[in-house]
Order: structure tokens, then C-alpha cells, then sequence
């Protein structure tokens, strides 16, 4: 099973789905799919979608996925890493009025070049990534937490 998660955003990615139905349409992607679509709205007969559950729910989908596919965001991405999973992220993109600015790509950009993830700039390279994705060994994500609890240690320190 493939499960897309697009976040909690008020901004539509129906560009995303619109790509993803063509891969299910054109025989590239033959597992389910499950989307959290969050604000997203989109009506597809090849999809299984919701639009927002509890973090549980959304952990419970994560871990039965085969692979996962999301937009930029960092939460998305990072809780899909903790599960060890392949991910794919695509970055929503502010001309296309799906986010205020183009930060998305800067932490997808990121991530790829630490080797954790797939980042892909745009829709059109997801079928190519569905197929890397199928060999690609991801660098296993550690959460090291100990910059910031010193910064926060210290700050507090010097109140």
C-alpha cells in the first residue's frame, strides 16, 4: 500500500493526486493508495481518501505503507522517517498557490541531500521516483535532539 499524506494546509495539491490517478490509470502504480488529503479536495475513483484523523491513526498507515509519498513539510517527512519507510516528497510551490512561499523545496532539498529521502521538484518526476524508490536505501534518520536542548539549557541559564 501507498499512502500520500498532504499535511494539514488550507491549500489544495491537486496537482499531486492529479499525477498520482495518472500513474494508476497508465499501470505505474498497481498497490492501494490511501490519501490523508487534508484540505485538499479531490474526487478520484482509484483513491481511498480521508481528510484529517488523530496523528495514531495517521502512524497506523504509515507503518503498513510500502512506500510514502508527501508534500514538503517537515513533520509529514520526519514522522515517516521514524518508521523507517521510503519516502518520496514533492514540495508544494507558492505559483501555484499551494503554500505562501517556497520553503517546502528548501526542506526537501535538504533531506534528499542527506540521503534520507526521494525529493523530487515537481509532479512530473514522480513515476521516475516510484521506480527508484523500488532499489533506494535511505539513510537511516537518528532524532538527536542535543543542539537544541543545549541552546534552550543555556538560554535559560542566563534569565
Amino acid at each position: 500500500m501507498i499512502f500520500i499524506m498532504l499535511g494539514t494546509q488550507n491549500n489544495s495539491f491537486h496537482r499531486l493526486l492529479e499525477e498520482v490517478d495518472r500513474l494508476i490509470e497508465n499501470g505505474s502504480i498497481k498497490e492501494k493508495v490511501i490519501v490523508q488529503a487534508g484540505y485538499t479536495k479531490y474526487e478520484s475513483k482509484n483513491l481511498e481518501q480521508f481528510s484529517l484523523i488523530s496523528k495514531a491513526e495517521i502512524g497506523k498507515y504509515q507503518e503498513k505503507a510500502s512506500l510514502i509519498i508527501t508534500h514538503g513539510g517537515g513533520a509529514s517527512i520526519v514522522s515517516s522517517l521514524k518508521f523507517g519507510k521510503k519516502v518520496i516528497a514533492v514540495p508544494r510551490k507558492h505559483q501555484y498557490g499551494e503554500h505562501v512561499n517556497d520553503h517546502q523545496k528548501d526542506i526537501v532539498d535538504a533531506f534528499t541531500k542527506k540521503g534520507y529521502i526521494i525529493g523530487i521538484n515537481d509532479v512530473e518526476e514522480l513515476e521516475e521516483a516510484i521506480k527508484r524508490a523500488k532499489t533506494f536505501q535511505p539513510v537511516e534518520y537518528k532524532v538527536d535532539n542535543t543542539k537544541i536542548l543545549n541552546i534552550i539549557e543555556n538560554f535559560i541559564e542566563q534569565i
